[in-house]
């Protein structure tokens, strides 16, 4: 059986991810909490001391908890994948490979993927969903070398990452990511079921292994209804540089998000460890 404290530690979590305490807005008063669930002061402070250290609640000496992210968000301080972000939501990552060919390594996956222009890459489009909903949409471009073990992986792989894992022991462990916003096209709207034109959040990333070999490079569309980004960050650890001049392609090896903002952008610096994104 679960202690006290954990069980209130996930109801809080559930209450933040319906929205019944919106991020910006403060939790109820120790004393009301514990009130309300019936235990000490001592046991609150312990579930949410739990909800602190993985970001979703901030706090001032002296002052309420102030909700900075639900769940729902994914947050580039922990870089996760689809699937991992899906289970701590409680919900279950559905995926589908609608093509998967092999094409000459263009000048732009040459530059991603430091690979000679006209090897053969392989290109995966790949359907990402919710509990069966539809919501992100993957452009994956393999190198040679990792290419052969992804296409042994079923079409119906909830996690493309995980299975790499164990069969490869492959880690993807560095990231670099451009963000924007795209009008979905065609086969985006088919395939996301949105009309077409609408707004898709996109995310262009390129991955690599710990030594900095580069596994992929991806164009993520996502539905803008079904997933937001968020950065903490503080004035003892400010992960945010914004800098002017246009966007850039990813290319790099850098764990580095980044976010077009009118003529600036916008980095975002992650703590480098496991990530994984699909």
């Amino acid at each position: 059986m679960a202690a006290r404290h954990e069980v209130i530690a996930e109801e809080l979590r559930r209450a933040i991810d319906r929205e019944e305490y919106a991020v910006g807005s403060r939790l109820l008063p120790e004393t009301e909490l514990a009130a309300r669930y019936g235990v000490s002061r001592g046991t609150v402070r312990q579930a949410v001391a739990a909800l602190t250290s993985e970001g979703l609640i901030g706090s001032r000496q002296g002052a309420r908890r102030v909700v900075l992210a639900s769940r729902r968000n994914q947050s580039f301080a922990e870089l996760r994948s689809f699937a991992q972000w899906a289970r701590a939501m409680g919900r279950t990552a559905t995926g589908r490979v609608v093509s998967s060919q092999y094409r000459p390594t263009t000048d732009q996956d040459s530059v991603r993927l430091q690979m000679p222009v006209g090897a053969p890459v392989l290109h995966v489009l790949r359907l990402r969903g919710l509990d069966g909903e539809p919501v992100l949409l993957e452009r994956t471009v393999y190198a040679d070398w990792i290419a052969p073990a992804v296409e042994r992986i079923e079409a119906d792989c909830p996690s493309v990452t995980q299975r790499l894992f164990e069969d490869t022991g492959l880690v993807f462990a560095y990231g670099e990511h451009l963000i924007d916003a795209v009008a979905a096209g065609a086969q985006d709207a088919e395939l996301l079921g949105v009309r077409r034109t609408s707004p898709l959040l996109r995310v262009r990333r390129v991955t690599t292994t710990r030594e900095g070999r580069p596994v992929e490079w991806s164009d993520d569309r996502y539905r803008s209804d079904a997933v937001s980004f968020s950065v903490h960050n503080s004035i003892g650890n400010n992960a945010l540089a914004r800098r002017t001049g246009p966007g850039a392609t990813p290319a790099s090896a850098s764990a580095s998000a980044t976010k077009k903002d009118g003529d600036c952008r916008t980095e975002v610096a992650p703590d480098l460890g496991l990530r994984a994104q699909a």
